[in-house]
């Protein structure tokens, strides 16, 4: 994995409105398969992801059309998820917490390490609930372009906030040529300033110093507030405004990042495989080890980060 925004950041600005267990898990696992059954699992699997059963339709729809636009147009670059059955859907004890985690790992020729979509849903102690989709895209060390990240966060029918990036693999300031291209360029800064416009959106500042320092300048990290009177105005806005931005967004990645290709040096891409490295382990060390386990009881916890303490440190 590349960079991440951690979880950690998704719950800053809603820790007021969550039991102290509430987070989000992203992981992936790199393996192949060719037997009918099991491909006939792995879409019984991939269905109850896009199920996205908790959200509204146009929180849905657009979910679901982002995943399809990367599995299309990536086609047999993909390979099958291979994620165990007990990490791709998995609840707490008391049924008050649900995730569905679905991983396809890029093929050995391909630039695509992986991607991953996932959903999580957790009752609130003051009633509602939290639900977080995303969607995330990571490329390998063989080139330097970008990440892709999506992440839509409802804790309550009127509020949302929305991480979306192309988060940066290099450094800015040394490697001005890599913001040109990425960043100026593609005219990425209109794209939050469309969002901006809107009298419900506002900047989100995430607590973490450390997480500001990962995304890029043209990341939209917005909160998006309507009055209690007009909760459907959210899924307006989800549907005419947040969903022709992500797709713009996804296609710049997809043309310009995961379908074209960068020459690095041997050392360049050690570099970049080390730095890819200490971001994946910073993740999990301040979040999931220690809010993990509060969310969905320390076994079922237990069977989710061995897999995935396995994948962050391949």
């Amino acid at each position: 994995m590349a960079i991440s925004i951690s979880s950690a950041q998704l719950f800053a600005s809603i820790q007021p409105l969550l039991p102290s267990s509430s987070r989000s898990v992203f992981l992936r696992k790199s393996l192949s398969c060719s037997s009918s059954k099991y491909m006939e699992q792995q879409n019984e699997n991939k269905s109850k992801l896009k199920e996205f059963p908790y959200v509204s339709v146009p929180h849905r729809e657009l979910m679901v059309e982002l995943i399809s636009t990367v599995e299309n147009r990536l086609g047999t670059a993909l390979l099958p998820c291979t994620l165990p059955s007990n990490v791709q859907y998995f609840e707490n004890s008391t049924a008050t917490a649900h995730a569905s985690l679905y991983v396809r790992s890029g093929h050995s020729s391909s630039q695509v390490d992986f991607i991953l979509g996932s959903w999580v849903h957790c009752d609130l102690p003051t009633g509602g609930a939290l639900n977080i989709t995303s969607l995330s895209a990571y490329l390998r060390p063989s080139t330097d372009a970008p990440n892709f990240l999506i992440e839509v966060i409802r804790s309550s029918p009127t509020s949302l906030i929305l991480i979306l990036d192309l988060p940066p693999r290099k450094d800015l300031v040394q490697h001005p040529d890599y913001l040109k291209t990425f960043y100026e360029e593609t005219q990425l800064d209109e794209q939050r300033q469309l969002l901006e416009k809107l009298p419900e959106v506002k900047p989100y500042f995430s607590s973490s110093l450390y997480i500001r320092a990962v995304v890029s300048p043209s990341a939209i990290l917005v909160s998006i507030e309507t009055e209690a009177s007009q909760a459907v105005r959210i899924d307006e806005i989800i549907q005419d405004h947040i969903s022709p931005v992500a797709k713009v967004m996804l296609e710049t990645w997809l043309d310009l990042c995961a379908c074209a290709e960068r020459k690095l040096t041997e050392d360049e891409s050690t570099a970049l495989a080390k730095r890819d490295k200490i971001i994946k382990n910073k993740t999990i060390e301040i979040d999931l080890e220690s809010s993990f386990p509060r969310l969905f009881g320390q076994e079922v916890a237990n069977k989710v980060l061995v897999v995935l303490r396995e994948i962050y440190n391949a």
